[in-house]
């Protein structure tokens, strides 16, 4: 069948509010991502912010088509987990740091490139899902290969050598060296691996851009860039601010609030906040552009095939996240890998999209939750930790994956979808998260975790407004000089 790309309507909320409300699923996913970390974390955020963006700009759209492009962009927000920041990081706070405005200027710019890369990813991936371009598993399954392929070219020429034993680093590296602390004896140098990301990335927007003439991914994946470059050295300047000039929070009301302030996980949340306003407001810009393919325009796999890569999948990622076994750690823990079985099931199946936006997004995040609580603090029984921070949990998302599915075969509208999908994602994993932060109400004695979890529940609140206020209303009928 002849490609026949169906054109949402312009439905056309205001600019503020697809700037808004996705800056805010962005803060409260990067935010939570900071408990959870590397890259089965960052798909939290990736999740949050689809689903909004979805919900605001693809009314028209069926529950399978949403489901499927923000699977795409939930896994694709994974593959920056990969690099390594806390060094980088470090060399605009540290104390050995403090005043070294060419050390700071350096991490600054580790942390533009690194997020610009990181957001680029999903934005060429969200782009991918909704610019009406058909992309067939087999060919998901060659792109994904020849970003592998990529990805070990860049790190071989700009993240090669690592031999910190004869003191060998890459000649553009962002990370500890002895060129900032030349006195050193214990320093510790990590392996970057921005170099083969920023091949990867490239080669995805040649691809889809270029190759297949994909325009609304091209220009997401620089919206992503722009996301990025400005959030995470953004967010940073709020941490580094306050390790440069801590006399400013030695009087009046800092006196109280700073001790109790996580600086860091303010630094996620802001770097969050402004990727998600970023995307939204390229999203918006472009919402002309916005084409979802009809559900039978896409090539379906066979259910045995998706059941083998579900199979392969989730034992891959359990050896890997849970077990920490060596053998599948070692390969597993890329990004790039992690994303190829669920990428190619995503484009061919069905009932895909739904298990990689739902059980398979909370797994590892339920399982961390669980030794967190029971195997690092022992603050509650390993019994009740397992009921309720894990088995429950997965059940409700698995059991609201087949029902979505159910719901996509008697014709459920994107917006419906969207909007249950993201009113369930955001307080499972704030319920999560929450658990994480020791329940830190606001009327308890203050830890450093409240700060956060009062804007947290303040973001999910509005986001739950947001969604509340389109799921009553109709969907759009599209406007007359659309088909």
């Amino acid at each position: 069948m002849a490609e026949q790309p169906v054109t949402t309507r312009r439905d056309n909320p205001a600019w503020w509010q697809a700037v808004l409300f996705p800056a805010m699923a962005g803060g409260l996913g990067w935010g939570i991502r900071g408990q959870y970390g590397h890259e089965t974390g960052a798909m939290i955020a990736g999740l949050l912010v689809s689903l909004t963006l979805a919900l605001l700009l693809c009314p028209r759209a069926s529950s399978l088509s949403v489901a499927r492009a923000v699977a795409w962009a939930t896994v694709a927000m994974g593959f920056g987990g990969t690099m390594t920041y806390g060094q980088t990081i470090g060399l605009t706070q540290n104390p050995g740091m403090i005043g070294n405005w060419e050390a700071l200027s350096w991490g600054m710019l580790g942390l533009a490139i690194k997020g610009g890369i990181w957001i680029g990813f999903t934005g060429v991936f969200l782009g991918m899902g909704v610019g009406g371009v058909r992309y067939r598993p087999l060919e998901v399954l060659l792109l994904m290969l020849g970003l592998l392929g990529a990805y070990f070219l860049g790190a071989l020429l700009l993240n090669s050598p690592f031999d910190p034993e004869h003191r060998r680093l890459p000649w553009i590296y962002f990370s500890a060296t002895w060129y900032w602390e030349p006195n050193a004896t214990a320093l510790e140098p990590r392996p970057e691996s921005w170099g083969g990301l920023l091949f990867a990335l490239a080669t995805a927007i040649v691809y889809s851009g270029v190759r297949r003439k994909d325009g609304l991914a091209l220009r997401m994946a620089l919206w992503g860039l722009l996301g990025g470059i400005l959030g995470f050295p953004g967010g940073q300047c709020l941490q580094a601010f306050h390790a440069w000039n801590p006399e400013l929070f030695r009087s009046g009301l800092w006196t109280w609030l700073d001790p109790n302030m996580n600086w860091w996980n303010w630094m996620e949340t802001t770097f969050g906040a402004i990727m998600g306003g970023a995307l939204g407001l390229g999203l918006w810009l472009n919402r002309a552009r916005i084409r979802m393919l009809a559900d039978s325009d896409v090539p379906v796999s066979s259910g045995a095939v998706g059941a083998i890569l579900l199979s392969a999948h989730l034992a891959l990622l359990i050896g890997s996240e849970i077990m920490d076994i060596p053998a599948i750690s070692s390969f597993y823990d890329l990004g790039l890998i992690m994303g190829v079985i669920p990428l190619v099931a995503i484009a061919g199946g069905r009932f895909w999209p739904y298990l990689a936006i739902l059980p398979i997004t909370m797994l590892p995040i339920a399982y961390k939750t669980v030794f967190e609580l029971v195997d690092e603090k022992a603050a509650i029984s390993p019994v009740a930790g397992w009921t309720v921070y894990f088995v429950a949990p997965m059940l409700l998302v698995s059991a609201a994956a087949v029902w979505f599915r159910l719901k996509a075969a008697e014709g459920q509208d994107g917006r419906t979808f969207a909007c249950d999908a993201l009113l369930l994602c955001v307080w499972m994993y704030w319920f999560l998260n929450f658990a994480f932060f020791r329940y830190s109400w606001p009327w308890t004695t203050w830890t450093n975790r409240t700060p956060n979890g009062i804007i947290f529940a303040v973001f999910a609140v509005a986001l739950t407004a947001m969604a509340w206020k389109l799921r009553r209303l109709p969907v759009p009928e599209p406007a007359d000089h659309e088909n």
